[in-house]
């Protein structure tokens, strides 16, 4: 039974008014709420666990690795990894994009190519223009159509015996379109012998995750998006790609030995996960895993499907509003302008003062809003916890703003 009435009273954030008003909480493409169970985890570890991991001897120490080690299993589960060493904590999908644009960057030689979408947040498009900068390769950057949609024939042109990387999201944050991911890796895999690095900080909060079916090289993704702390995520790689390249960092945890005269690597995972770890947020990170999983996906992907259908409709119902991306399969997001009013942020401080909260600007995707030739637009985004009655107030706000703003 999918009760979203019990759902809602597992946040207690969803409690509290702003301005006045009951909050609505729909940004949720930037951070989501975190339940009360991914909370309580969180002050258990350091009200009674609160020590290093992988280091001592002692008793909290193996507690706590314990509990963030049982962590990494559940999202080896949770995106059906065939190991859990390939499950790699981060802090989040950018500091995982960097990791491997770094860890590539020997390569790579000039003239050598890197394959990503207009689609793209800037975490997955500066990282590797960074690593172009580097070696000298060049980026190709697959087009969109009027409807947002990926133009998959110039992939086709572009990929060669050149192309050493493709990159692209799975869902794209400012718009919610769903890229056609198992065609992208098929060509690829049929045309070059590219690495495949998926962007799925925008896919995991919403539906199933197979990576040995997608059959992606990388998969990157965030904690905070899909109910755990800020400060959290996953880099997911193929163990004999990862065993074959250097490590990101340097420093405690990713040796073997260490002398002046040289230093061998640690076995995977921590080869890549050198420093003291989030080992609190990683632990949570596990938690949110659970929390899903006791909802269930295929739950929380029918409804907020079903809240972005109602909620398209309801919005496209108000003259002059224009839904970007509108024709395209999406999930999880509307993102929207009115006609006549300049700046988007000026919706979202008049949605705010009636309690909602959205998103307003680029989102971290300017190529998109140039695109467009627009500066950015309102986005609301939805969770798990998120009703029907919510998207009538975002409605009736955005009435709101249009008559006072029109």
């Amino acid at each position: 039974m999918f009760d979203i009435q019990e759902i809602r009273s597992q946040f207690s954030i969803l409690d509290r008014e702003v301005n006045g008003k009951p909050l609505v909480y729909l940004d949720n493409a930037a951070t989501s709420q975190k339940p009360n169970s991914v909370l309580e985890v969180c002050h258990a570890y350091y009200t009674e666990l609160n020590a290093n991991v992988h280091r001592g001897i002692h008793t909290l120490s193996q507690l706590a690795t314990e509990e963030m080690e049982l962590s990494r299993r559940k999202i080896q589960k949770f995106i059906n990894a065939e190991h859990d060493f390939e499950v790699i904590f981060t802090k989040g999908t950018t500091e995982g994009l960097n990791l491997i644009a770094y860890i590539l960057t020997q390569k790579l030689q000039k003239d050598d190519e890197i394959i990503i979408s207009y689609l793209e947040h800037h975490s997955n498009i500066v990282p590797w223009q960074m690593l172009c900068e580097r070696t000298g390769a060049r980026l190709r950057v697959i087009p969109i159509d009027e409807n947002g949609v990926l133009q998959l024939d110039y992939l086709d042109q572009y990929l060669s015996e050149k192309t050493k990387v493709v990159s692209v999201n799975q869902v794209s944050n400012a718009l919610g379109i769903v890229n056609p991911i198992e065609e992208i890796i098929a060509k690829t895999r049929k045309n070059s012998d590219a690495y495949i690095v998926i962007d799925g900080a925008q896919s995991a909060p919403h539906f199933d995750i197979d990576v040995q079916k997608m059959d992606c090289d990388f998969f990157v993704f965030s904690g905070h998006k899909m109910y755990a702390p800020m400060g959290t995520g996953i880099l997911y790689g193929k163990r004999e790609i990862l065993e074959a390249l250097p490590p990101f960092h340097g420093g405690g945890e990713m040796i073997a030995t260490c002398s002046f005269e040289g230093t061998t690597y640690a076995g995977l995972p921590f080869k890549y996960e050198a420093g003291t770890p989030n080992v609190g947020g990683n632990i949570a990170l596990g938690a949110a895993v659970d929390f899903m999983n006791r909802v269930g996906r295929e739950n929380i992907q029918n409804h907020e499907n079903a809240l972005l259908e109602y909620a398209q409709r309801q919005l496209l119902e108000i003259e002059g509003l224009k839904v970007y991306g509108e024709k395209a399969k999406r999930t999880g997001v509307v993102s929207f302008n009115l006609e006549g009013v300049g700046i988007a942020s000026d919706v979202g401080m008049i949605l705010d003062k009636m309690g909602i909260a959205v998103r307003t600007g680029h989102h971290c995707t300017q190529p998109i809003m140039s695109f467009f030739n627009i500066a950015g637009t309102v986005r609301a985004s939805f969770a798990v916890y998120n009703t029907f009655e919510e998207i009538d107030r975002l409605v009736e706000g955005v009435k709101k703003a249009q008559r006072m703003l029109g």
